[in-house]
């Protein structure tokens, strides 16, 4: 599968290359949820409750990758396929990794 091969959704069409960081909001505003409302929802399923509206907000801004304990969560959470959810966070650390080199 190349890069650029897009991978279908139930309400659109997410691309490979596709960060974590632009995932998530757009995924979460598509269900109608807010930050505040999406923690809630992943600290009652999994009933962890060190999730915060400010978490969700690093995440959304690029400031953190969710780890593999959250990531599984999340899809659950915002009903998408975790591979889905995995290969943004996969982006989202080599895109990182790039800017890190580039310094």
């Amino acid at each position: 599968m190349s890069i650029d091969t897009p991978l279908e959704k139930r309400s659109g069409v997410v691309h490979a290359t596709e960060s974590i960081s632009t995932l998530i909001p757009q995924a979460r505003r598509e269900r109608g949820l807010t930050q505040e409302e999406l923690a809630r929802r992943l600290s009652e399923i999994s009933r962890n409750d060190s999730i915060t509206r400010e978490d969700i907000s690093r995440w959304e801004r690029g400031k953190r990758i969710p780890g593999p304990y959250w990531r599984g969560w999340i899809s659950k959470a915002l009903e998408m396929p975790c591979a889905d959810v995995e290969r943004a966070a996969h982006v989202a650390r080599t895109t990182r990794r790039e800017h890190r080199r580039v310094r």
